[in-house]
C-alpha cells in the first residue's frame, strides 16, 4: 500500500466543482434539451468523490482505476448533454470539463509511477498512458467545438469526422492503396535502400564521402513544392512520380545517418579487428554496421513520416482520380471539411502505425543497445 498525499490536481478539481455551482445550469436556460438536475448531480458526485478518494491511502492501481472511471464517466455525461444544445454551453459546463481533465491528469501521474514487474504490464502502461492523452485531446476538441458552436467550416468536431470515416471507408481505402501501398512504400524502399548502399560506397571511397555529402545537404534543403511538379513532368501523373518524390526525400537522411553511424565504432574495437587481420568487409559487417544500427533505424523512423508527407504533397500537383493528397485538395475546394479531416486522420494513423512497425523492428534487431535495454525506443 502506498499513501498518496494531497495533489494539486485533486485540490483544484474540488475547487472547480465549488466554482461551478453558482454558474449552473450547464446549458443556457432556453435550450431545446436541458440536462436534468439528476445528471448534473451525478457529475458533481463523480468528480468530488474521485478527487477525495485519490488522496486516501489506497493502492496506486486502485486509485488510478477510480480516477480513470470517474473522469471518463463524467466527461461522457457532459458530452452526452451537448446533443441538441450545441453552442449553448455555459461557464459551468467548461469548469466541470476542466475538473474532469484534472482527474485524468492525476490518473496519468499515478500510472506513470506504478512499479512494473512484468513485460506485459510494462507494455500495457506504455500504451495506456499515451492513449489517455489522445482520448482527452478528442474529448476537449469535441466539447469546445460543439459547446461553443464553432462553425463546421472552421473546425468540425471529432464525432463528425468519425461519422464521415465510417461512411466513406471504400473511398478512403482506395486512397490508402494509391498513396501508401504504391507511392509511399515503393519510394521508401528505393530511397532508403539506395541511400544505404551509397553510404557504404561513400565510407569506402573518400572521394564520394567528401564530394557527395555536401551535395546531399544541398538537395535535402530543396522545397518539396519545387521538386514535386518536376517529378510529375518527368514520370507522369500516376504513382511513379510520387514515389520519385519520396525517393528524393528519404535518400539523403538515410545517407547522412548511415555515414555518421559507420563512425560510431570505437578505436579500440577497430584495432582489435585489425589484430585479427580482418578485411574491410569483415570489419564492416561484424563491427561497424552493428554499431551503426541505431543510426540507420533513426533514419528509417524519420523517413517513415517524411515519405508519407512527400507523397501526399506531391499528389497536389497532378494525380489520377484517387489518392490522399488528391482527395484533400479536391474536398477542400468543395468545402467538405469533414472529408478533409477524415483523410488527415487516416494519414496520421497510417504514419503512426508505420513508425511503430519500424520501432518494433528496431527493438528486435538492436536489443543489445543500451537505449533498448533501458526501455527507451
Amino acid at each position: 500500500m502506498k499513501s498518496f498525499h494531497l495533489s494539486w490536481q485533486a485540490a483544484l478539481a474540488l475547487l472547480l466543482c465549488l466554482a461551478a455551482v453558482p454558474v449552473l445550469p450547464l446549458f443556457a436556460a432556453d435550450t431545446a434539451a436541458p440536462v436534468s438536475s439528476g445528471t448534473t448531480f451525478v457529475i458533481f458526485i463523480l468528480i468530488g468523490a474521485a478527487a477525495a478518494i485519490s488522496i486516501m491511502s489506497l493502492s496506486a492501481t486502485l486509485n488510478a482505476a477510480i480516477l480513470f472511471f470517474a473522469a471518463h464517466a463524467a466527461a461522457w455525461l457532459l458530452l452526452a448533454g451537448l446533443s441538441g444544445n450545441e453552442g449553448n454551453a455555459t461557464a459551468a459546463f467548461f469548469i466541470l470539463l476542466a475538473a474532469t481533465w484534472l482527474l485524468a491528469w492525476r490518473c496519468v501521474s499515478i500510472l506513470s509511477i506504478i512499479p512494473v514487474h512484468s513485460a506485459a504490464g510494462s507494455y500495457t502502461l506504455r500504451l495506456l498512458i499515451p492513449a489517455i492523452f489522445g482520448v482527452w485531446i478528442i474529448i476537449v476538441w469535441e466539447a469546445i467545438t460543439r459547446g461553443t458552436g464553432i462553425p463546421f467550416i472552421l473546425l468540425p468536431p471529432p464525432s463528425a469526422i468519425g461519422a464521415r470515416i465510417a461512411d466513406s471507408l471504400s473511398t478512403l481505402w482506395i486512397d490508402v492503396q494509391q498513396t501508401i501501398f504504391r507511392s509511399v512504400l515503393v519510394g521508401y524502399i528505393i530511397g532508403c535502400a539506395s541511400g544505404f548502399v551509397v553510404a557504404i560506397l561513400a565510407d569506402r571511397f573518400a572521394l564520394l564521402r567528401r564530394g557527395l555529402l555536401p551535395i546531399g545537404n544541398l538537395v535535402s534543403a530543396l522545397p518539396i513544392i519545387g521538386v514535386a511538379p518536376i517529378m510529375v513532368m518527368w514520370f507522369g501523373f500516376d504513382w511513379q512520380s510520387k514515389a520519385a518524390v519520396v525517393v528524393v526525400m528519404t535518400f539523403f537522411p538515410m545517407l547522412v545517418n548511415t555515414v555518421a553511424g559507420l563512425t560510431a565504432a570505437g578505436n579500440m574495437e577497430r584495432d582489435l579487428m585489425r589484430t585479427y587481420a580482418s578485411s574491410y568487409w569483415q570489419t564492416l559487417f561484424k563491427l561497424r554496421l552493428p554499431a551503426a544500427a541505431p543510426f540507420i533505424f533513426n533514419a528509417l523512423k524519420i523517413n517513415s513520416t517524411l515519405a508519407l508527407i512527400g507523397a501526399i504533397v506531391a499528389e497536389f500537383f497532378g494525380t489520377p482520380m484517387s489518392g490522399m493528397g488528391f482527395r484533400i485538395s479536391t474536398e477542400n475546394g468543395r468545402l467538405n471539411l469533414d472529408m478533409v479531416w477524415a483523410e488527415i486522420a487516416i494519414a496520421a494513423i497510417a504514419g503512426s502505425v508505420f513508425y511503430g512497425i519500424v520501432a518494433i523492428i528496431e527493438r528486435m534487431v538492436t536489443f543489445w543497445h543500451p537505449s533498448i535495454r533501458g526501455g527507451q525506443t
